[in-house]
């Protein structure tokens, strides 16, 4: 028999961005609630991923402006980069976060928090650090992990994964990267502004998802900046070379070897399935992560699953969504489903990329030459111009009445420019409305006003339009 046995409205499995999401909501509005976590609270976004990454991407960019101040009219010397001090600012910011994460908060919520490993032993019974919880509804917010490549001799070398990169306090002199996805053109980037050599490495081209223009002009600033990119390569074999790292690759017909002192492998992720006890619970899951329906119910209709554990898209507001999702569902029996229209995402590197929707691609696969695109070029934005940074663009994907399919926006702060296009596709908003808004100038948000209002200028400057202007004219 167990030590304990706990009766809960909702357990949640997992203490990362989805499960204490779920927690926190299903507590404050009085579910009893239990939370189990066998690792750090916060999870990978916390601790391994999205906050110490943009943290180790603002030390750098600093660097690379200090750099860059000459075109200003300003002089100054070659940063000298404090790596030891670079890594325990971004420890600092992990630790300013860390509280909003922790135990005592969620005990002070109202959550009974279990620190321990998670099993299921029947249907909606659960087994953790000797207890047992039994709940009318069970959420699985166990996030995932890195996923490692078959390649030869790995396993034989050290290398980095985002779940160690950020321990790591001794600058890499020469950082060969596998995986160029987001997080690896993130980290490429950022070591390389803060003085390492790079060398980013992909089976295919970099930033894949992503619109192939608007990757393009990521690939410039990147390569501009001394980043190696080799893409579409074959990766044949990695192996020490006395206490250096090589990388042995197909290029052409024959081989070509890179030498490096550390190794990051950031080629995509894999849910954390093991050692649940799925199939107690009556759980379907495959290697992709658990099956749910657009309610993210699995397939026992007492458990949900949410974030990166059903697999598809994995981000961290993602995730917060999908508990939003399953609250509304799970507490309330109200029927909301998963509306993935307005889904955004942001590659941080300089410049950003953000994708909202569908790209152009993806639009005009589904909607055929009805498709129209509005464009606005950084090099038009007057903002863009005072700071000297005008690589870039706007892109909305609209239909034929004007529909927003989707946006993609490059540039500087791109990713603080993509909400008003989550509401607007969200929310059906008509382009007008965006296009009479006031915009302040002069800034860089006058992009999206600029291409909403890019639609409605064939009608408004046509021959139709100035023969009706003359026509009125005619009355004085």
């Amino acid at each position: 028999m167990p030590d304990r046995i706990d009766n809960a409205d909702i357990c949640v499995i997992g203490g990362g961005s989805a499960g204490l999401s779920v927690a926190a909501g299903a507590a404050q509005m009085g579910a009893r609630t239990v939370l189990i976590e066998s690792g750090r609270m916060g999870g990978e976004c916390l601790n391994t991923g999205c906050v110490p990454s943009k943290a180790l991407l603002a030390c750098a960019k600093t660097a690379q402006v200090v750099r860059q101040a000459t075109r200003y009219g300003l002089h100054t010397a070659e940063p000298r980069v404090d790596f030891a001090a670079v890594h325990g600012y971004v420890h600092g910011a992990i630790g300013a976060i860390a509280p909003n994460d922790s135990v005592e908060r969620f005990t002070a919520l109202g959550c009974t928090v279990i620190k321990g490993r998670a099993c299921f032993i029947d249907h909606r019974t659960i087994e953790a650090d000797g207890r047992h919880v039994r709940a009318r509804r069970i959420v699985i917010a166990t996030g995932s992990r890195p996923a490692i490549p078959q390649i030869q001799g790995l396993d034989d070398v050290p290398y980095f994964t985002n779940e160690t990169l950020f321990e790591n306090t001794v600058l890499p002199e020469h950082l060969i990267v596998i995986g160029a996805g987001p997080i690896g053109c993130e980290m490429a980037q950022a070591h390389r502004r803060l003085g390492s050599g790079v060398t980013l490495l992909d089976l295919g081209p970099m930033l894949p998802k992503d619109d192939p223009e608007a990757a393009e002009v990521v690939r410039q600033a990147l390569t501009a900046e001394g980043v190696a990119l080799v893409e579409r390569v074959k990766i044949l074999r990695v192996a020490r070379s006395n206490e250096r790292i090589r990388v042995i690759v197909r290029e052409g017909g024959g081989e070509k070897v890179i030498d490096g002192s550390h190794l990051l492998v950031a080629t995509g992720r894999k849910p954390n399935l093991d050692d649940l006890g799925l199939a107690s619970a009556g759980v379907r899951f495959d290697a992709k992560g658990i099956e749910v329906d657009n309610r993210l119910r699995s397939s026992n209709r007492r458990i949900y699953a949410a974030g990166d554990v059903i697999g598809g898209y994995q981000f961290t507001h993602l995730a917060g969504y999908h508990a939003s999702v399953i609250l509304r569902n799970a507490l309330f029996r109200l029927p909301t489903r998963v509306d993935l229209r307005a889904l955004p995402w942001v590659t941080y590197t300089d410049p950003e990329l953000a994708q909202v929707g569908m790209t152009e691609a993806q639009a005009r696969q589904a909607y055929g030459t009805s498709v129209r695109v509005l464009r606005v070029d950084l090099a038009e934005n007057d903002r863009a111009r005072t700071e000297g940074t005008t690589d870039g663009f706007a892109k909305v994907i609209v239909a034929r009445r004007g529909q927003v399919l989707g946006a993609t926006i490059v540039g500087p702060r791109a990713g603080e420019l993509a909400l008003p296009w989550v509401l607007t596709i969200s929310q059906n908003v008509r382009l007008s409305a965006l296009a009479r808004a006031i915009a302040p100038y002069p800034t860089f948000s006058e992009l999206s006003k600029r291409a909403a209002g890019s639609f409605y200028s064939p009608m408004l400057f046509s021959r139709r339009t100035q023969a009706v202007v003359r026509f009125l004219g005619l009355f004085g």
